[in-house]
């Protein structure tokens, strides 16, 4: 692919991203998304098949990010404090409060059982992963599950609620059950 095609393949794929963050895979459609990167609709089948192709490689390219962050984080820490740091930051009014970065799992999960299978194998395999990377052993391993499920719950609701007392009171609670 030359310099110009992968840089506008970027530019799509980094408005995808955008979009999804804020709306999820779905209701983003292929004229917001090449708006948004400055291009037309027209370009758009000469990088991508169709808006799932490129909702699906936006989705795992981000897991993929998420995974990576956690990766950074000191591996010498038991699996528990990992958690726990991860749930800190993870659960954090900054995180809630970051539209246009952070982890795309709250705005997407509604969303998943009505985009092909292959969005939900994505998920299937990052959270295997994820619960690997935050666990030490098989027996941690479904307590990386719990960790994870409260995680993005939270995260979720805290959004769904917005900035404010209630929103805090869950993401207090809910860092305060991952120990």
């Amino acid at each position: 692919m030359n310099d110009k095609k992968a840089q506008t393949r970027e530019r799509i794929l980094a408005a995808a991203s955008a979009a999804l963050l804020q709306r999820g895979p779905a209701e983003p459609s292929v004229g917001e998304v090449m708006g948004a990167a400055g291009l037309t609709v027209g370009g758009f089948y000469a990088h991508f098949d169709s808006k799932d192709a490129l909702m699906l490689e936006v989705f795992q390219q981000m897991l993929g990010q998420r995974r990576e962050l956690i990766e950074q984080m000191d591996s010498q820490l038991p699996a528990e404090e990992r958690r726990v740091l991860l749930a800190a930051f993870y659960l954090s009014r900054k995180h809630r409060d970051a539209r246009d970065q952070g982890c795309p799992l709250p705005s997407s999960l509604g969303e998943l059982t009505r985009l092909p299978e292959a969005f939900r194998a994505v998920l299937a395999e990052h959270i295997e992963l994820m619960s690997a990377q935050m666990s030490a052993s098989p027996e941690e391993a479904d307590k990386a599950l719990a960790d994870i499920a409260l995680m993005v719950g939270g995260l979720a609701l805290a959004r769904a609620l917005g900035p404010g007392e209630l929103s805090d009171r869950v993401l207090r609670a809910a860092k305060s059950a991952i120990v």
